[in-house]
Formats: C-alpha cells, sequence, structure tokens
C-alpha cells in the first residue's frame, strides 16, 4: 500500500515564506513523478508545481518565480519551497504522485493535505 505524509504547512504573514514535504511510502517499483495541488474554498482543486523522476518542473503562472519545487530520489520525497507568499496563495495544498507499483502499472495517488494560511 503507498501512502503519502505530507507536512510543512501552517500559518504565514504575506511576505513570508513555507517549506512543504511530502514522502512515499510502502511498497512500490518507481515513482514516475510527483507534485503539488492546491484548493482554496469554493474554488477547484488546481495544479501548483510537479516535478519528474529526471528533473523536469512544470509550475503555474501564478507561483512562477516565487515557489521551488525539488525532489529527492533516495528519500521519495518531494519538497515545495514557497517564498513571497500572498494571501491568496491560502489553500490546502495536496501532495501528487504518479506511481508504478511492482505490477508495473502506475496510479495517481494524494497525500491527505496540508493548510497554509497567509494572513496577517
Amino acid at each position: 500500500q503507498v501512502q503519502l505524509v505530507e507536512s510543512g504547512g501552517g500559518l504565514v504573514q504575506p511576505g513570508g515564506s513555507l517549506r512543504l514535504s511530502c514522502a512515499a511510502s510502502g511498497s512500490f517499483f518507481s515513482i514516475d513523478a510527483m507534485g503539488w495541488y492546491r484548493q482554496a474554498p469554493g474554488k477547484q482543486r488546481e495544479l501548483v508545481a510537479t516535478i519528474t523522476s529526471g528533473g523536469n518542473t512544470n509550475y503555474a503562472d501564478s507561483v512562477k518565480g516565487r515557489f521551488t519545487i525539488s525532489g529527492d530520489n533516495a528519500k521519495n520525497t518531494v519538497y515545495l519551497q514557497m517564498n513571497s507568499l500572498k494571501p491568496e496563495d491560502a489553500a490546502t495544498y495536496y501532495c501528487n504522485a504518479y506511481i508504478r507499483v511492482m505490477t508495473m502499472n502506475a496510479f495517481n495517488y494524494w497525500g491527505q493535505g496540508t493548510q497554509v494560511t497567509v494572513s496577517s
């Protein structure tokens, strides 16, 4: 069984920084990609950033230049460094991973979400 465990959310003032972490655990063959999505109240879940096992990254336009996604393949962990946070960044942030299990089939997995609040 595959699990994604997130950490690092919290309350921060506008202009501040937070770092989110997400670790994948369980029995699987490989992780093809990991990423972060967010969902604010009353809004649809949206992509924030993704990174492939090869290190290719993709960002939403709204976070480019402020957020940085990185990964540690050895630890099966993805990080999201969030700088210059704005009130509109407040949301529940969800970790996502596209994981190839032992049967070689690949599935999308989600973490439980971590809350990010940006307020003075």
